[in-house]
């Protein structure tokens, strides 16, 4: 069994940069482990390919590369305000062992499955007090009082998890446990061909992985975490409930006999309501008022089609209005605001898409809360008598074809 020292860092840390410094040095490793994936290594290195906005626009992951570039730009700013560069620890233990001619090992997992896995994990609730936590953030980014050496004391990092953990489960396990299982197999793996390995990582995982190399039999199978979850298509599920729903109303409207202004009135406000929350959500995001538009006329029938979104359509709207450049994946790295980040013309692409269709939800669900009250009419009465004049229609259709 190979000798593994970990050192555990904070990425915003001057003294984590000093600490890995000082490991190489005295500990003479073999190999050289750093929490990265290939990805985030060449990004590093400076050396990564950015994804055109076709590629983004056909993955259609929106809030996943949302959560991504908000937390980088979170990391970014705690990093300016105590002076040193995020991912610092990180530059300084490859540059050394390249350095010194020492092997570099990437034992995390793909930063793109970890999203993934991350966002699918998630319930509703979950989900909406993760936005809430990270707009507060995007608010007051005031690090002022706050002690980044005390913060990697264990107690501190133990306590740290512990909330986090209690603040949102399933998404503690999928960006800590999961890769805490997945680096550890890293390391196993190293330690049947080297002697001395040293190994930095966030202060968060240092304990988790500890605790699996101290017990190895505790460790879940290698390829339990290594690849994307595959959640049933909940999305298409809800948009195949909404059509059902919508269908069904429209019917019990024609059939209980209420008056064709009724039923135009129901379908102005589907149009309506979905409408201008899409476009809401895009002028909210920054969206030119074209790709509003767009957003406002496609919401109404996209909506009824679980297979597409109205944000798809004004991000498309807007890629081509303001259309992003060479350096807009540059310029998201190094702002130092969020309203800089957001003006971006690729940031703002993609926060179109996922805001528009916030709006397109929403509109969803105050159609189908208020749609009543504001026809005027009682719900009891309309689907019991439309759904009893349907039923008759069809069983006289059917008696009629037999």
């Amino acid at each position: 069994m190979a000798e593994i020292k970990i050192i555990g860092t904070a990425h915003v840390s001057q003294k984590s940069v000093f600490e890995v410094q000082e490991g190489i040095e005295t500990f003479h490793p073999d190999v050289v482990a750093v929490e990265l994936d290939q990805g985030r290594y060449l990004g590093l290195k400076q050396k990564a390919a950015q994804p055109d906005v076709e590629q983004i626009l056909e993955a259609k992951n929106f809030n996943q590369l949302l959560i991504q570039w908000v937390l980088a730009y979170i990391q970014r700013r705690i990093g300016m305000d105590v002076g040193v560069e995020p991912g610092a620890e990180m530059k300084a233990a490859i540059t050394l062992a390249e350095e010194r001619q020492i092997e570099i090992a990437l034992i995390d997992r793909d930063i793109r499955i970890t999203l993934q896995r991350f966002w699918s994990s998630m319930g509703i609730v979950e989900k909406l007090k993760m936005f809430y936590a990270l707009a507060a953030s995007l608010i007051s980014t005031d690090t002022e009082d706050l002690d980044i050496e005390e913060l990697k004391k264990e107690d501190m990092v133990n306590f740290a998890m512990e909330e986090f953990q209690k603040f949102s489960p399933n998404a503690s396990k999928a960006l800590i446990t999961e890769r805490d299982v997945y680096m550890t197999h890293e390391l196993l793996k190293l330690s049947k061909t080297k002697e001395r390995i040293l190994v930095v990582i966030g202060a968060g995982h240092r304990k988790g992985i500890e605790g699996f190399l101290a017990d190895p039999a505790s460790l879940p199978p290698a390829d339990r975490y290594a690849k994307p979850v595959r959640h049933p298509p909940w999305g298409k599920i809800f948009g195949g409930i909404v059509i059902l729903l919508f269908l069904f109303l429209i019917g019990a409207i024609i059939f209980s006999g209420i008056g064709t202004e009724v039923l135009i009135e129901a379908i102005v406000w589907w149009i309506l309501m979905h409408g201008l929350l899409t476009a809401a959500g895009t002028l909210l995001a920054g969206g030119h008022p074209l790709s509003a538009a767009v957003g406002f006329l496609v919401s109404p029938v996209t909506t009824l089609n679980p297979l597409i979104a109205a944000g798809w359509f004004a991000a498309i709207a807007e890629a081509k209005i303001r259309k992003p450049g060479i350096g807009d994946f540059k310029r998201i790295m190094e702002a130092e605001t969020f309203k800089e980040m957001r003006s971006v013309p690729v940031f703002r692409i993609v926060l179109v898409a996922a805001l528009a269709n916030v709006g397109a939800t929403l509109g969803t669900i105050l159609y189908f809360l208020f749609i009543f009250p504001i026809l005027g009419v009682d719900p009891v009465v309309i689907i019991s008598e439309g759904f009893s004049n349907m039923w008759q229609f069809v069983t006289g259709l059917f008696q009629g074809l037999f």
